[in-house]
């Protein structure tokens, strides 16, 4: 869409050019211009250094490094093509590169960067005026590392690919669009962020909070079930053969056989109770048959409970193609780990009982 001059007696449109036929090249104009006027990006950011490539290994570059008032390093990666190129992968490694980034190591870039030079004195005082801090503080310091993508234009894989990591990672990715227009002999530049939209930065912003809280918690939780299992067939392997070989898992449930296709034995889990359970299930499309073998032992349920020690829950789950017989317990992943111990010991006393109960019965069936 051109942008128009406006006078009382006219509105003449501009005519779109690109960087190149304006004789213009990103290193020696349109960077520099850049370093000299960052607020075009649309962010208050103080560039600590052009062309900064100060890591082992690597002859990689970012064009301009630069820090923003939450004391977040931010990367700014430069386009004149009307693609973007891969510039979003190319600036996700130099995110990558400088992630561990301290203040002191910025500091010392800053001031080596200067013109004219700075003291480390000087440097340092002009950082924590920007940052408003009375002192350093090393651990507000870098806690992210943001990119911004500044390109002629972008392409649709380009777009998609940051608003994807944006959304399901977490990450503060901004594209913004520089289109040059011609105007008789004057140039032109409309700069516009489009993602994300400014007018939806904070709602996204608030959004990525909760994503980041959510995913945290799904780590969380994964690591918990994880160790719950592992001292689970920790325990059991002093006390049964069953489940012998069977590995923790970050999954609510673990099973084993019973020496039938279509029957597991299944330890289940969830945050503060335990399950141990016959599971039928013979397959998608069985739901019968299933059915039919539930019924049939069902039929010596007094005898099967009576070795088993106590009542079962037997569940036909009309809803369900399965079916299950089964005992709860106390206790969960999410119950006190002081409490762990107890409820392993609940839980594998009951498998083994439930398996004597069972194990005759399954194989006795037609």
């Amino acid at each position: 869409m051109p942008i128009y001059e406006l006078t009382k007696d006219t509105l003449r449109p501009a005519m779109e050019t690109q960087f190149g036929n304006e004789g213009l090249y990103e290193r020696q104009h349109i960077q520099q211009q850049l370093k000299r006027n960052i607020g075009v990006l649309g962010e208050d950011l103080l560039v600590v250094a052009e062309e900064f490539g100060d890591w082992l290994d690597s002859a990689r570059r970012i064009d301009l490094l630069c820090l923003d008032r939450e004391a977040n390093l931010v990367v700014v990666e430069l386009k004149r093509t009307d693609d973007g190129g891969h510039m979003e992968l190319q600036a996700l490694r130099y995110a990558a590169m400088i992630s561990a980034m301290t203040f002191e190591q910025l500091l010392e870039t800053y001031v080596a960067r200067s013109l004219p030079p700075l003291s480390l004195e000087d440097g340092r005082a002009r950082i924590l005026d920007f940052l408003a801090w009375d002192d350093v503080a090393e651990d507000l310091f870098a806690q992210t590392t943001r990119i911004v993508l500044a390109s002629a234009d972008f392409s649709k894989e380009l777009t998609t690919t940051v608003m994807w990591l944006n959304d399901n990672y977490g990450l503060d990715i901004r594209c913004v669009r520089l289109k040059p227009y011609k105007l008789d002999e004057m140039l032109l530049l409309d700069v516009q962020q489009i993602i994300p939209l400014p007018e939806a930065s904070a709602f996204q912003t608030q959004i990525g909070v909760k994503k980041r809280a959510e995913r945290q918690a799904h780590s969380e939780r994964h690591d918990l079930r994880y160790r719950f299992w592992e001292e689970l067939l920790d325990h059991a392997k002093q006390k049964t053969a069953l489940h012998t070989g069977r590995k923790p898992s970050t999954d609510n449930w673990i099973n084993s056989g019973i020496g039938r296709t279509g029957f597991a034995l299944t330890y289940s889990v969830t945050q503060h109770q335990g399950r141990v359970e016959l599971d039928i299930a013979y397959g998608a499309g069985l739901a019968a048959k299933n059915k039919a073998a539930f019924h049939a032992l069902k039929e010596n349920q007094a005898t099967i409970e009576r070795v088993f020690g106590e009542p079962l829950d037997w569940q036909e789950l009309p809803e369900r193609e399965s079916c299950r017989i089964c005992l709860k317990t106390e206790g969960g992943y999410r119950s006190p780990q002081s409490q762990w111990p107890d409820i392993h010991k609940c839980m594998v006393d009951a498998m083994i009982r439930l398996d004597r109960a069972m194990r005759q019965h399954v194989q006795a069936l037609p």
